[in-house]
């Protein structure tokens, strides 16, 4: 179990991030890692468990870990750029323009999807506009296909519908016994009975009705039989047209006339978004670019803060290399425009020169370890000033340098130290002298395994100790009174 304890742990991207993931905030921070002898990992913040990634996420806000290798990173430009941001203090200002910068970029996305969706329409609008005319042209009413198909049944079969209508009217009203007339007949042969039976005139009623209604349906036949009738021209042009809507339905693969008035309607829509979408892309285009003009002034801001900060940014560097041994070392930042991009429009390069020759070049070409090794710790010393964070670790940062040069660098610590906790692992006893606590490492070989300790030293046992990293294991009194100077010093 490894665990972490943070007192005033409470900078604002601290109090952002629990915010974001609802965590209770608390006086004292305690994070937790746990893994078990089966190799099953947990994380908490506060007793509560985390993921690894959130975890992480919140270490990086408490702890900046600069291990021995760590010194490449100065030469890339994300951490030269977050540099030269810290010291103009513009997080705030970045965010801005960060949120600015993926607001235009999603409405690029979005015009370019637009454009290929024009692309695609126009590939297709000469088809549909064809099959738009075709439908259009053949003007289709409402089940017209339907009443066209019933009306040429009715015409094909027009000369035995008219037959035998003619005869049911004929046998109703004409021929040798007309039912009308057999009817009215037994009307008058019931009539003058009614009053010596309750019911017949019910009956008599009932037969009245029945004449009457056959009157009606002999007119009715005779009125049907006129309209029925056989125009070879006509029955033509009903095929035609029927043959014209048939080949359409197979074409679009609908069954009535409905599906073609709804495959006519979905063309004219596809048509008139052929159509539209020249203003959904202009308005697009403007919006795009309003946002692209507000992320270059976004840009622009970010890049004048770095431009004023550069200068005094190399001041403070080439002072702090002085100290630590480096008296002809200089270090210069080099700003240059480029397009925008997710940082801003400025494309950030630290520059260096070790021996006054007024040749700079890329601090990752031209600096050895050693050099690298003290560049990074001064500008470090210089960014702690301006970021949040409590706890600094340096993990043998101190790599090619000693003598006066290490005394230097256990200096910076120290004034560093003032305002937040640094821990350092080092080798060199310059540096080990100006800490304000001292935790010797060791191992202990026992008969299955060695076990790695750590323990506090005392004055009297720090003194002894940096003097064997002056003189060896058996240090001489020149290395104690030594020692004694370093941690007294």
């Amino acid at each position: 179990m490894v665990e972490g304890l943070f007192r005033k742990a409470d900078s604002t991207p601290i109090r952002d991030l629990f915010a974001e993931m609802e965590w209770e905030m608390e006086d004292e921070l305690v994070i937790r890692r746990e893994i078990s002898s089966q190799g099953k990992s947990r994380a908490f913040v506060n007793d509560s468990p985390v993921t690894l990634a959130q975890l992480q996420r919140l270490s990086t806000l408490l702890v900046d870990l600069h291990r021995q290798f760590d010194t490449l990173e100065i030469t890339g430009q994300t951490f030269q750029r977050q540099v030269l941001d810290a010291m103009a203090g513009q997080s705030n200002k970045l965010l801005n323009y960060q949120q600015q910068f993926k607001a235009w970029q999603q409405s690029e996305k979005e015009l370019n999807e637009l454009y290929a969706k024009r692309k695609a329409f126009e590939a297709e609008a000469d088809y549909n506009r064809f099959q738009y005319s075709e439908l259009e042209e053949a003007a289709f009413r409402e089940n017209e296909l339907e009443t066209l198909d019933a009306s040429l049944k009715m015409m094909s079969h027009a000369e035995g519908i008219r037959n035998a209508l003619d005869r049911a009217a004929d046998t109703l009203e004409n021929g040798e016994s007309p039912v009308i007339a057999q009817l009215k007949s037994l009307l008058q042969v019931l009539q003058p009975f009614q009053a010596y039976h309750p019911e017949l005139a019910a009956v008599l009623e009932r037969m009245q009705s029945t004449y009457v209604e056959l009157q009606d349906l002999a007119g009715d036949m005779e009125r049907l039989s006129r309209q029925v009738s056989f125009d070879p021209e006509e029955m033509e042009k009903m095929n035609e047209r029927l043959s014209l809507g048939y080949r359409l339905q197979k074409k679009h693969g609908v069954n009535d006339t409905a599906g073609l008035l709804e495959v006519q309607k979905t063309l004219e829509e596809k048509l008139q978004a052929v159509l539209s979408i020249d203003d959904v892309i202009a308005e697009r285009e403007k919006q795009t670019a309003e946002l692209a003009k507000k992320a270059k002034s976004h840009a622009a801001e970010l890049s004048a803060a770095r431009a004023k900060h550069a200068e005094p940014l190399e001041k403070n560097v080439n002072k702090l290399l002085a100290q630590v041994g480096m008296p002809n070392a200089r270090m210069k930042v080099s700003i240059a425009p480029c397009e925008l991009k997710y940082d801003g429009a400025d494309n950030i390069d630290f520059l260096f020169d070790a021996n006054k020759s007024g040749q700079f070049n890329a601090v990752g070409k031209v600096a050895s370890g050693g050099e690298l090794s003290r560049l990074m710790l001064c500008i470090k010393s210089l960014v702690a000033t301006r970021m949040d964070l409590p706890t600094l670790i340096f993990d043998e940062i101190d790599t090619g340098i000693s003598g006066e040069a290490a005394r230097q660098v256990g200096i910076i610590m120290k004034d560093l130290a003032v305002n937040r906790q640094i821990i350092c692992i080092t080798h060199q006893p310059q540096i080990a002298g100006k800490g304000d606590a001292h935790y010797f490492v060791y191992k202990e070989n026992n008969v299955n395994k060695v076990n790695t300790h750590i323990r506090h030293l005392t004055q009297a046992e720090r003194i002894t100790h940096i003097a064997q990293m002056l003189s060896g294991d058996k240090p001489t009194a020149a290395a104690l009174e030594n020692a004694r100077e370093l941690v007294t010093g």
